[in-house]
Parts: structure tokens; C-alpha cells; sequence
């Protein structure tokens, strides 16, 4: 047999190999993924995280280890490419510096748990929902379906609206005309009433606060109520919680006032 038909098959066999190692590594790391995600959402929503760059890491590991038995194969020196890598890596220290913090930056939103893939997050001004964090990037889609990609390096604060719990403020303008007392009892009846209805008990927990009188504004006194929901909850309880204290306030004569101003007629 030839050499280089021998040095085939053994290249071959490398390559074939190192498909068989992926592929049963892919299958084990989502068996692991399953498991853990019948321990609950939040578990599933961070293995789930965690495997998209494990992943990632394992494939580039195994296509570089290829490479370097393939040249060992052939007997071709990688002498020389240590040698340029090394000179590389020194370029890229210099003119990459953004790079190397982007990628330092992913490193430690995946070990201390900032957010993971499903959370809905503002970074860098940005809100939406994560939809993938990789070695350097972070991509969001934002209530109108756009992608926001966010390099690492420029996410200074992450705000995660969807960890744990939440809590949504409902803020609401009555008349000064209007009986403050009467409109804080019609607020706490209709909170209470949708954290008992069986459509809404499951996304709110414990009692609605009813805070009392928040602000005077110009033109409208604002009452203040709170609400503990579930981490995905917020915005529509939120909604539903506005529109039954807007029909209620209605059947009650309780009125929200627009902004107007009063001119005075000098003589």
C-alpha cells in the first residue's frame, strides 16, 4: 500500500473518530440537560446556558486536536505554527484588547449566573429577551422581534426582570374631586380579586399591596399598589390588574383625569 494512502485512511479514521466523540458527548451533555431540567424552570433555563458554551468549547477542542494528529500523520512539523501562533497571540494582546475582555466578561455572566437564555434583561441599554450568550456576544430580541447583538465587554450593569419573582408597580391618576379613601378600597378589592380568580391565582403570590397615595401630581392624585407575580408574569398581570381597576373605577365614578390647566382671566 502506499504511503499516502495509508496516511488517507489514518487521517480518515482521525476525523471519524473525533465525529463519534462529538456525537456521543452532544447525546450525553443533553441527557444531563434533561435531567436537570425535571428539577424545575430555572435549573433547565441555566444548564440549558451553560451547555450552549460547553458545547461550543468541546467542538473547537476536538477540531484543533484533529488537526494536530492529522499534521502528526502526514509528518508535517508544527513547530512552525506554534511559532506563528505565538506570534498571533502577541498581535491579538495588542490589537484585540476589546476581544480579550468581550470574551473575559462571558466568562463570569455564565459562572456567577447574571442571566441565561429565556431571562429577559436591559445590558448596554438594550432590553429584550436573551436568546443566546456566546464566548463573546450576547444576543437580545426586543418586544418587536429586532436582534440586539451586545459585545461582553460593554455590559457594565445587567438588570434581570425575569429571575425569581417580580413585582410590578400599578400606578394609577385619580381626580383631586375624587374620594382618595373610596379609590384605595376599590384598588385593594380588585387586586384581591384577581389573585383569588383560578385564571390568575398561579401568577401571583401572596397578597397585593396596596402602598396608598404616591405622588400630587398636577393634574391627578397617584395611588400606588404592588403585586408578587412569577418571573414571567409581570407585564400581563400588570395589564390585567390596570384594566379591571379602569372598569371598576368607571362603575364606581371614580375618575382618571387627562392633564389640563386652568387659565385665569385678568380683568
Amino acid at each position: 500500500m502506499e504511503p499516502w494512502v495509508s496516511n488517507l485512511i489514518r487521517s480518515g479514521a482521525v476525523l471519524l473518530g473525533s465525529l463519534i466523540v462529538y456525537l456521543v458527548g452532544v447525546r450525553l451533555g443533553r441527557k444531563g440537560v434533561a435531567g436537570l431540567s425535571q428539577r424545575g424552570s430555572e435549573s433547565a433555563k441555566r444548564a440549558e446556558t451553560l451547555w450552549l458554551m460547553i458545547r461550543r468549547l468541546f467542538l473547537l477542542t476536538l477540531l484543533v486536536t484533529a488537526i494536530l494528529v492529522i499534521f502528526g500523520v502526514w509528518g508535517i512539523s508544527i513547530t512552525p505554527f506554534l511559532a506563528m501562533g505565538t506570534v498571533v497571540a502577541a498581535a491579538v494582546g495588542f490589537g484585540a484588547q476589546d476581544m480579550v475582555k468581550d470574551f473575559i466578561a462571558g466568562f463570569f455572566i455564565l459562572v456567577e449566573d447574571q442571566f441565561r437564555v429565556g431571562d429577559t434583561v436591559t445590558i448596554a441599554d438594550v432590553s429584550g429577551t436573551v436568546e443566546d450568550i456566546q464566548f463573546r456576544v450576547t444576543k437580545l430580541r426586543d418586544l418587536e422581534g429586532n436582534v440586539h447583538i451586545v459585545p461582553n465587554g460593554q455590559i457594565k450593569v445587567a438588570s434581570n426582570h425575569t429571575s425569581l419573582y417580580a413585582r410590578p408597580v400599578i400606578d394609577v391618576g385619580i381626580s383631586y374631586d375624587s374620594d382618595v379613601d373610596q379609590a384605595l378600597a376599590v384598588m385593594k378589592d380588585e387586586l384581591q380579586g384577581l389573585a383569588a380568580d383560578p385564571e390568575w391565582s398561579d401568577r401571583v403570590r401572596g397578597e397585593p399591596e396596596v402602598l396608598g397615595v404616591n405622588s400630587l401630581d398636577d393634574s391627578a392624585v397617584v395611588l400606588r399598589a404592588r403585586i408578587t407575580t412569577t418571573a414571567q408574569e409581570r407585564w400581563p398581570v400588570r395589564r390585567e390588574a390596570l384594566r379591571r381597576i379602569k372598569k371598576r373605577f368607571d362603575a364606581e365614578g371614580i375618575t382618571i383625569p387627562f392633564p389640563q390647566v386652568t387659565i385665569h382671566k385678568a380683568d
